[in-house]
């Protein structure tokens, strides 16, 4: 599977379910199950590189203004929802996470930025097709620490480093 298929893949279950994040997963799962099991992982390996490369200090950043804050865990199923979004919106955030902004036509914390279920779909549907759990991807490890410079999480220091982004989605 290459990167033009993954991006298909998600753009295509993401469209079909209309918003809804967990319909969203479900109909993933039920995509990936209609391919063969190393086409499953290499979904997964899409996926988690991803995954890995989100994981930036200004990225966690952007998740706090959205998410009222942003928990380690909030972060990862942040990252899960940032590529569940698809590729624009996905590499645009890397690529500066103000832009955020503009990239997302509406924010609603109740339903948006939580993409647990997405991030388990290709293990689940790994399990589903082979009875076992998924293998070790031989991808390396997430770093330790977000990639650059950590900077404080309050309100002032969010809405300095996000403008666009803490006027759009910031608190009132």
């Amino acid at each position: 599977m290459d990167e033009t298929e993954f991006w298909e893949i998600v753009d295509s279950t993401r469209e079909a379910a209309e918003g809804d994040p967990e319909e969203h997963a479900d109909l993933l799962v039920e995509r990936l199950v209609r391919l063969d099991p190393d086409s499953v992982l290499d979904f997964a390996r899409h996926l988690e590189a991803r995954y890995n490369r989100a994981y930036r200090w200004d990225l966690w950043g952007a998740a706090a203004v959205l998410l009222g804050g942003a928990s380690d865990d909030a972060f990862d199923y942040f990252r899960c929802w940032l590529i569940a979004q698809g590729r624009e919106v996905f590499e645009g955030a890397v690529h500066d996470p103000d832009s955020l902004a503009e990239l997302l036509d509406d924010f609603d914390e109740e339903l948006d930025g939580d993409g647990e279920d997405f991030g388990y779909a290709a293990d689940e549907a790994y399990e589903q097709l082979t009875g076992v759990v998924t293998p070790d991807l031989g991808l390396p490890p997430q770093a330790s620490e977000p990639a650059g410079t950590p900077f404080g999480f309050d309100d002032a220091a969010l809405a300095e480093r996000f403008p666009t982004l803490w006027e759009r989605f910031g608190p009132a």
